[in-house]
């Protein structure tokens, strides 16, 4: 088999496509500042990780990201459409999405019984209501 290399192949080898791009992320929790001037992207099929001390704003970073939480400022793009400000649900619908670790589900349970059950210890039964039409707000479905 013979190949011929031509400029267009070499550029298609070559090219480097930005999937994520975070530009100066500042993101405040009231009146601390969680997260100041971040800024990385992450090319496709590249794998990232975030490594940091407890408290130095990787779930925080993570949690905007993916619509949990808006920044005070900065840019968050996404195959080249700004995200940041987009709800939750929409930016669940592009691909991106927080998985906690370490959450306990019952797997032979619904997602409502899942969510009924986590919020079974709470005494005010109609603010854990609204919790979990919060939930299914931000994550229909």
């Amino acid at each position: 088999m013979r190949f011929k290399l031509t400029r267009r192949s070499l550029v298609l080898i070559w090219e480097v496509k930005t999937m994520l791009e975070v530009k100066h992320l500042v993101v405040n929790y009231g009146g601390i500042q969680a997260v100041k001037d971040v800024s990385f992207s992450v090319q496709t099929g590249e794998i990232v990780a975030l490594i940091g001390a407890n408290g130095a704003g990787k779930s925080t970073i993570l949690k905007t990201i993916s619509g949990l939480l808006r920044p005070r400022s900065g840019i968050i793009d996404y195959e080249g459409q700004k995200i940041n400000g987009m709800a939750a649900a929409k930016i669940v619908k592009q691909g991106i999405s927080k998985v906690p670790e370490g959450r306990h589900i019952f797997p032979g349970l619904t997602v409502a019984e899942n969510l009924q059950m986590g919020a079974f210890g709470l005494k005010d039964k109609q603010a854990a209501g609204e919790q979990i039409t919060m939930v299914y707000d931000r994550f229909p479905v």
